[in-house]
C-alpha cells in the first residue's frame, strides 16, 4: 500500500452496531487508519445491490483497502477472499461476486487469494460473524502493508450472478439489479444497449415497458425516456440513465416500486412504440 496514513472503507448490510464492531477491530490492529463507513444500509442479503454500490462508489474513494460484506453464505464453504486491483486497491469480502464489478472498475483483478492465514484473523472465528473475525482483521493487515499473497492460496473469484441484457431491434430486456431507497429500479443495461435497440433516443420519447410480478401476472406501462426527473410531472414514471451509467426506472418524487407494482420483478422489457 502507498506510504501514507492507511485508508479503509467499509460497506455492509449489517446496520450501524455490527458495522461499528468491524471498524473497532480494524482500529485495534491499525490505530492510525482512516476508516470510512461507506454504508451500513445495503438491503440485507442483496449481493447485487452491494456490488453495484461498490462499483459506483470506489472509483471516487482514495486508493486503499475496501471491505464489502453482504454475505448470505456466511458459515458455508463459500470462500473469504482478498483481491488486488490494477489501481493498487485491495478489496476484501466474500467470494460471491460482490467484489468483482468494483475490481473491474479499479483497473481489473491482478491477484486474488483466499483468507486462510490464521495470523491475519482473530484468534477465535465464529460461524456467523466473519465480518468481525476474518474480513476486518484481513483488511487491517492489508492496510498495514501485508501483501494479498500472504493471506492464502491464489483463487479465481466467482463472477456476480447477473443476466446480460437482451438486445433486439426495437426491444431491450434488462435484469433488475436492485431497488434503491427511493423505490427506483436500477437495471442491468447501459446507454449503448439502449442505442443498439432503439437508436438515438430524444428526451420525451415514449417506450412501452412490460414486466411480470411474482405469481405470473403481467403488467405494462408507457413510459418516456428522460434526462432528468424533472422532465416528467410529479408522480409520473420515467426511464433515465442514473449516475452510475445504468438505465433506471423511476417516478418523479415517488416510488416506482410502489406506484407501478414492481416489487419482486426480476426483469423489464422495453419496446419501441409502434404506429397505430
Amino acid at each position: 500500500m502507498p506510504d501514507h496514513r492507511p485508508f479503509i472503507s467499509l460497506a455492509t448490510d449489517f446496520g450501524a452496531a455490527y458495522t461499528g464492531i468491524c471498524a473497532g477491530v480494524m482500529y485495534g490492529i491499525v490505530p492510525d487508519a482512516t476508516v470510512l463507513v461507506l454504508s451500513d444500509e445495503i438491503t440485507p442479503f442483496d449481493v447485487r445491490e452491494g456490488a453495484m454500490l461498490l462499483r459506483q462508489a470506489l472509483p471516487y474513494i482514495p486508493v486503499g483497502v475496501h471491505v464489502g460484506i453482504v454475505d448470505p453464505g456466511v458459515g458455508t464453504p463459500r470462500r473469504p477472499i482478498a483481491i488486488g486491483t490494477g489501481r493498487g486497491d485491495v478489496l476484501v469480502g466474500p467470494d460471491n461476486g460482490l467484489l468483482v464489478p468494483a475490481a473491474e472498475k479499479l483497473g481489473g483483478i491482478v491477484a486474488a487469494h483466499v483468507l486462510e492465514n490464521p495470523a491475519h484473523r482473530l484468534p477465535s472465528v465464529s460461524s456467523s460473524f466473519h465480518g468481525r473475525d476474518i474480513f476486518s482483521p484481513a483488511a487491517a493487515h492489508a492496510a498495514r502493508g501485508v501483501d494479498v499473497a500472504e493471506f492464502g492460496p491464489a483463487v479465481e473469484p466467482l463472477p456476480l450472478d447477473v443476466p446480460a441484457p437482451v438486445v433486439a431491434e426495437g426491444e431491450l430486456t434488462a435484469p433488475v439489479l436492485y431497488t434503491d431507497r427511493f423505490g427506483s429500479l436500477v437495471l442491468g443495461a447501459e446507454p449503448d444497449d439502449l442505442a443498439a435497440a432503439f437508436g438515438p433516443l430524444e428526451p420525451g420519447t415514449p417506450l412501452d415497458a412490460a414486466w411480470t410480478v411474482p405469481g405470473g401476472t403481467g403488467r405494462d406501462e408507457r413510459i418516456p425516456f428522460s434526462e432528468t426527473f424533472g422532465g416528467v410531472a410529479p408522480g409520473r414514471p420515467l426511464l433515465w440513465i442514473d449516475s452510475s451509467g445504468r438505465l433506471g426506472l423511476a417516478v418523479n418524487q415517488g416510488s416506482a416500486a410502489d406506484a407501478l407494482g414492481l416489487a419482486g420483478t426480476t426483469s423489464i422489457t422495453l419496446r419501441a412504440v409502434r404506429p397505430a
